[in-house]
C-alpha cells in the first residue's frame, strides 16, 4: 500500500512539474512575441549616438606582477672566539700540559669541521638564492614585456578611435559610413535576426544608402502557447495562424525600417545626412525551385527634416511607411521583389576594359621591370581571383600619371566587405610614407571601407607606422609573389635587374 501511495504521489508531482513547465514555456513564447511587437518602441528610449569614450579600452593589465622570492638566510659564520670553540681546562689539564694541548686541538678541530660545513651550506644556499632570483627576473621580464605589449595595443586601439572620431567630425565620407555602421551594429535584436547591412554615403548629395538584410519568415517565432495534456501526458504547442503570423511579420519589417532610419538620424550629431534610402532585402528559399533567392522587398527614402517631425511612439508603422512613399508589396510576407529607389553605386566612368596577363608569366619574368600597363592588369586579375571566391568583382580605372594602379574591388560580404581601393606601385626603391598617405586620402575621398597598396619593393618603417590603426593593407614584393603562387602562377622580382633594364629604356 505504501509503495502504491508513493508512486501516486510521485506521478502527481511529475504532472504538476510538467504543468508548471508548460506555463513557463508559454510565458517565454509570449515574451518573444511581445519583443517582436515592440521592435520600434524599444529604440525610442535609447540614445543612439555613439559614445566614443565607451569604445575605448581603459582596462587594467590584470596579470599579477611576480612576487620577489624570499631569500634563504645563511646561518651565522663560525668564529674561533665563539664560546663553543674555547677549551675548558680543569686542574689536571693545568698540571699536565699534554692534556691541555689535546683539548685545544679538539676545540680547533671542531671549529674547522663546523666551518667547512658552514661554507658548504653557504654555497648551497647562495646557489639556490641565485636560481630563485634568476627565475624571478625571467618572470618579471616576461611580465613587463606582456604589460608593455598590452598597453601598446590598448593605446593603438584608443588612438584609432580618436582618429576615427576626428575623421567623423571632419565629415570624411568613409568615417561617416563607419559611424553609421557602428550605430546599426549597436542596435539590439533577437539572435535569430541576420542584422547584416551595406552602407554607402554620397558626400555631394548627402544621401546615405542602406542595403539591409531583413529577417526571413523562418527567423521569426510563431509559438504562442504550450499546453500540458494530462490525460495523454504530452505537451501541445499552439502556433499563430498563418494570417496572424503574416500580419506580425509585415509589421516587424516596417518597424525595423523605421527604427533603422530613426537610429541613424538620431545619431547624426554633425548633421552630415540629409536623406536616407533604406532598401530591405530578404534571403529565403523559393518554395517552387528549392533554391535560395535574395530579393529587395521594400524601399523608402526619407529626408531628415520630414522624418524627425514624425512622432514614432504614436504611428502605425505600415501607414507611416506608405506616407513616406515607401515602395513594397501590400503583403511583404509574399517576399515579392521590387526595384530599390536608389541602388548602391557599382558603376564608375573611370573603369576601363580588362585583359588577362597572369597566364603569360613564368619564373623568368621580372615583375619590377614589366610594362606598367601589364602590371596594372596583373594586379587587377590577381585580386579578381581573390574576390571572386566570395562573389566580388574588381574593376580597373584609367591609367594614372605615376604609372601606378587604381583599381576598385566590390566585396559583397555585408559585414567585412564594401568598396575597396587597390593601388599598385611598380617600384624598384623602398616605398615611402607619402604613397601610403596618398592611398589613405583616396580611401577617404572614395568613401571606401579599405585600401590595399601593392608594391614590387618593400616599405619603409615610416610607411608601416602610418598605416597602423587605419583600414590599410601593405603588400610588398614577397607578398605579391606569394599571391601569384597561390593562384598557380610564377614570376620573380629582381630590383637590381629592373633598375638596369628601366635605366636602359
Amino acid at each position: 500500500m505504501e509503495a502504491k501511495k508513493a508512486a501516486r504521489e510521485k506521478s502527481a508531482f511529475e504532472k504538476e512539474e510538467k504543468k508548471n513547465l508548460a506555463i513557463q514555456l508559454t510565458a517565454e513564447a509570449v515574451e518573444q512575441l511581445n519583443i517582436i511587437e515592440s521592435t520600434l518602441a524599444f529604440t525610442l528610449n535609447v540614445n543612439d549616438k555613439i559614445n566614443w569614450e565607451d569604445l575605448k579600452d581603459f582596462s587594467q593589465f590584470e596579470v599579477m606582477k611576480p612576487a620577489k622570492p624570499d631569500v634563504i638566510e645563511v646561518s651565522k659564520e663560525p668564529n674561533k672566539s665563539d664560546l663553543e670553540y674555547q677549551p675548558k681546562f680543569n686542574i689536571l689539564d693545568k698540571m699536565f700540559g699534554s692534556l691541555k694541548e689535546k683539548k685545544a686541538e679538539s676545540a680547533n678541530e671542531l671549529f674547522q669541521i663546523n666551518y667547512e660545513k658552514w661554507e658548504e651550506e653557504k654555497k648551497e644556499k647562495e646557489l639556490k638564492n641565485k636560481e630563485l632570483l634568476e627565475k624571478y627576473e625571467a618572470h618579471l621580464n616576461e611580465w613587463e614585456k606582456e604589460k608593455i605589449k598590452f598597453l601598446a595595443q590598448q593605446k593603438e586601439k584608443n588612438d584609432a578611435i580618436d582618429l576615427e572620431k576626428e575623421m567623423y567630425f571632419k565629415e570624411v565620407p568613409a568615417a561617416i559610413v563607419d559611424y553609421c555602421d557602428m550605430v546599426l551594429s549597436n542596435s539590439v535584436y533577437p539572435d535569430t535576426f541576420p542584422q547584416e547591412f551595406d552602407i554607402e554615403f554620397n558626400n555631394e548629395t548627402k544621401i546615405l544608402i542602406v542595403d539591409y538584410v531583413l529577417p526571413s519568415p523562418d527567423d521569426i517565432p510563431n509559438l504562442k502557447e504550450v499546453k500540458y495534456i494530462q490525460s495523454r501526458d504530452e505537451f501541445k504547442e499552439m502556433h499563430l495562424s498563418q494570417a496572424a503570423f503574416n500580419k506580425m511579420y509585415d509589421g516587424l519589417l516596417y518597424q525595423i525600417t523605421l527604427r533603422s532610419i530613426h537610429e541613424l538620424y538620431e545619431a547624426d550629431e554633425i548633421n552630415a545626412i540629409e536623406s536616407i534610402v533604406f532598401n530591405g532585402w530578404v534571403s529565403s528559399i523559393d518554395k517552387a525551385t528549392g533554391k535560395e533567392v535574395n530579393a529587395c522587398i521594400l524601399s523608402v527614402q526619407a529626408t531628415k527634416s520630414e522624418f524627425m517631425e514624425i512622432n514614432l511612439s504614436k504611428i502605425d508603422p505600415k501607414l507611416c511607411f506608405k506616407n513616406l512613399k515607401g515602395v513594397g508589396s501590400s503583403k511583404l510576407s509574399s517576399l515579392s521583389p521590387i526595384a530599390p529607389i536608389i541602388k548602391l553605386d557599382r558603376d564608375d566612368p573611370r573603369f576601363v576594359s580588362a585583359y588577362d596577363i597572369a597566364d603569360t608569366l613564368d619564373d623568368t619574368q621580372n615583375l619590377a621591370a614589366m610594362d606598367w600597363q601589364d602590371f596594372e592588369q596583373l594586379i587587377r586579375e590577381l585580386f579578381e581571383k581573390e574576390f571572386n571566391q566570395s562573389g566580388g568583382e574588381v574593376k580597373i580605372t584609367r591609367a594614372s600619371r605615376d604609372g601606378g594602379v587604381d583599381a576598385v574591388a566590390f566585396d559583397p560580404d555585408p559585414i567585412r566587405g564594401g568598396k575597396i581601393v587597390i593601388q599598385a606601385k611598380r617600384y624598384t626603391n623602398v616605398v615611402g610614407v607619402s604613397a601610403v598617405r596618398d592611398l589613405y586620402g583616396t580611401v577617404l575621398n572614395e568613401g571606401a571601407t579599405k585600401g590595399i597598396l601593392v608594391s614590387t619593393a618593400d616599405y619603409g618603417p615610416d610607411a608601416y607606422e602610418f598605416s597602423k590603426g587605419k583600414p590599410l593593407t601593405l603588400l610588398n614584393g614577397n607578398n605579391l609573389l606569394h599571391l601569384l603562387q597561390r593562384h598557380g602562377h610564377k614570376a620573380k622580382i629582381d630590383l637590381k635587374e629592373a633598375k638596369r633594364i628601366l635605366s636602359d629604356n
